[in-house]
């Protein structure tokens, strides 16, 4: 197993679109009749000042009068000696200049006006930004009033991908994610874009929600309403959540094991474990796996960085042991308890099968009071889940996984240090699990497998305990200090 950069990838469709915040509408600032409009079918393409549409206003001719007027009066006062006068008819001026501007008059169109010294009854509309005609709802011919949409101008130099995705990804998707993507009209060109928005809201009858994606278009290839099919490889942290870049010093790499390498059934993660030392030796572990990576799935618990598991020939091993009644993937009981090595080839286990039921193992009452607070953790998990508080729940897991973390197995050596070290795997895998439940019932689950593992330590492992032999217990585990693990 090692740490190692991978990704999801989320696969998705949708469609092309425009750019919402590169609309652009021509609309009658003032009430008035189109006599005529430069721009008859849309498809074309126009730039910023081109004019549009000659708009036939009685109320714009009657604003230029006032400031034509309002500036003939103060050229009649630049000799008198009145400065009240003087400033209020350059106020008039430039009341009347902003009047116009606001009817939709450009500063150069009243810069014309005040040239030409007359005004006119018709007005020249021009366009507000370069870009494509995408809609014209007006005639020549027509009266319109204010506020009246006569075309409607898209700026396809940037493009927006809607993209639908499946409830399943939401969680592997953020925005700022790289996404490329491909189109029916160009076989083998790959387009890339940005996720900048998503949806805050899922389709009821899709069940996806929306994905936004901001695409340059600058060749004009990408046209609204073709259908794409995208791609988003979305990295993945060591806590198995998505990110919008690859991990770095500071987000460190996920632990993976290849694809190939768990063997896997219903919610069971099996992997063979190299046993260091013993050349073609290989020990079974459960494991707990996370999200698949491509060709690598994540590892949450059951192993340690740097041991080798195997990722071809697995199965081999398991039908061998299967063969031989021995505890494997299909059958983790086999012809009795607890876990086992197996040589390479099919050899027997380095442990004896012999099917009946182990008698309790003696253990040291240190580690059997150790046990007890063990227990302790675990009737708090039962608690928990009874109330069925998620918080909780993953709490009292988690603690339930320090409390086990806390148990000194040095106390134990032979045969019960083995048992323990198998069940300690396994209660470790439940603890994981449960910690990270999506909901009540996945915690029920974690807590039925991890109540089997405490049965089994009831059984094999001594731990009804008196309190005068708790005492002693605890004062000999005070007695002999803390050990490592």
């Amino acid at each position: 197993m090692e740490r190692k950069s991978v990704s999801v990838h989320v696969r998705m469709v949708g469609k092309i679109e425009y750019d919402e915040t590169r609309l652009g509408y021509i609309t009658a600032w003032v009430p008035g009749r189109i006599d005529k409009l430069y721009v008859d079918f849309t498809g074309v393409s126009v730039h910023q000042g081109e004019p549009m549409v000659s708009l036939y206003s009685p109320q714009l001719m009657t604003a230029q009068s006032e400031l034509i007027e309002a500036i003939r009066t103060a050229n009649n006062l630049k000799r008198g000696k009145i400065s009240s006068i003087k400033t209020t008819a350059r106020q008039t001026i430039t009341a009347a200049r902003e009047k116009l501007r606001l009817l939709g008059l450009s500063g150069k169109q009243i810069t014309e006006i005040i040239r030409r010294g007359r005004p006119s009854d018709h007005m020249t509309i021009l366009s507000p930004m370069s870009g494509i005609v995408i809609r014209k709802n007006a005639l020549e011919g027509m009266y319109v009033k204010t506020g009246t949409r006569i075309y409607t101008i898209a700026d396809l130099s940037w493009v927006w991908a809607k993209l639908d995705a499946y409830e399943s990804d939401i969680v592997w998707i953020r925005k700022g994610q790289k996404v490329e993507f491909q189109t029916e009209a160009y076989p083998g060109e790959t387009f890339k874009g940005e996720i900048t928005f998503i949806d805050p809201f899922i389709n009821p009858k899709t069940r996806t929600v929306k994905v936004r994606v901001n695409v340059p278009n600058k060749d004009s290839k990408l046209k609204p309403e073709m259908f794409v099919h995208a791609l988003v490889k979305a990295p993945i942290s060591a806590a198995a959540k998505a990110l919008v870049a690859s991990p770095d010093e500071a987000t460190k790499f996920p632990f993976v094991i290849p694809a190939s390498a768990p063997l896997i059934t219903g919610k069971r993660a099996v992997v063979y474990v190299a046993v260091s030392g013993q050349k073609g030796t290989f020990e079974g572990r459960e494991i707990v796996l996370g999200p698949r990576a491509g060709d690598y799935y994540l590892v949450l618990s059951g192993l340690q960085e740097g041991e080798r598991v195997v990722t071809n020939g697995n199965f081999k091993i398991d039908s061998s042991l299967q063969i031989q009644a021995k505890p494997s993937m299909m059958s983790p009981g086999g012809g009795g308890g607890g876990g086992g090595h197996m040589q390479h080839g099919g050899m027997s286990m380095a442990r004896k099968e012999t099917g009946t039921k182990s008698p309790a193992m003696e253990i040291p009452a240190a580690f059997a009071h150790q046990i007890e607070k063990l227990l302790d953790a675990y009737r708090n998990i039962s608690g928990s889940v009874q109330a069925g508080d998620l918080t909780e729940i993953r709490e009292s897991f988690k603690k339930f996984g320090i409390a086990l973390d806390s148990v000194n197995m040095n106390l134990l050596s032979g045969h019960p240090h083995m048992v323990w070290m198998e069940l300690a795997m396994l209660m470790r895998n439940d603890s994981v699990i449960g910690g990270n439940a999506k909901d009540p019932e996945e915690a029920k689950e974690a807590l039925f497998s991890l109540k089997k593992h405490m049965n089994r330590i009831r059984s094999q492992f001594n731990v009804s305990l008196s309190r005068a032999q708790q005492s002693k217990a605890h004062n000999h585990a005070g007695n002999s200090g803390d050990h490592s693990r």
